[in-house]
């Protein structure tokens, strides 16, 4: 697996400068990153955080295993949601201490063993940024399913 980040360069004024990072996929796809405006290294809000965009990437790992998990063992599902909420060292390097995921899946008949399993069996097998961000953070999750009911 590849991928290039690109700095975007500075900008043409005196009192800004410029932290806006561009990354492009190996598979050809591009996203940006920016830091914190007002923050002394120049940041100007213009796209999520790099930390920010670890959290999403952990997220969709997450959540593509729950959902290929639950569509496995045949559940109907419609949607599958993981908010995530973090912590980080208040010291260099800020990595993540404390990550809790709570998945919102939705669908009809669905059984909560078999949810409660995808989830475990996600961050204990499958997704390798949950595992990775194991080695320095407590990883929670917790679950609730909600019924919807297909019309026929």
């Amino acid at each position: 697996m590849k991928s290039t980040v690109r700095w975007l360069g500075p900008v043409d004024t005196e009192t800004t400068s410029n932290m806006t990072f561009e990354a492009i996929t190996e598979t050809g796809h591009r996203v940006r990153m920016d830091g914190a405006p007002g923050d002394s290294i120049g940041g100007r809000n213009l796209a999520p955080r790099p930390m920010e965009i670890v959290l999403l990437g952990t997220g969709g790992c997450t959540a593509y295993d729950v959902v290929l998990i639950l569509r496995r063992a045949r559940q109907d599902i419609v949607d599958c949601e993981v908010e995530i909420e973090a912590e980080r060292a208040k010291e260099d390097p800020k990595v993540f201490t404390r990550i809790h995921f709570n998945f919102i899946v939705t669908g009809s008949n669905v059984k909560h063993d078999l949810v409660a399993r995808a989830i475990q069996l996600s961050h204990d097998k499958y997704c390798s940024a949950s595992i990775m961000l194991a080695k320095t953070a407590t990883l929670t999750h917790s679950f609730e399913v909600r019924e919807k009911v297909l019309s026929s």
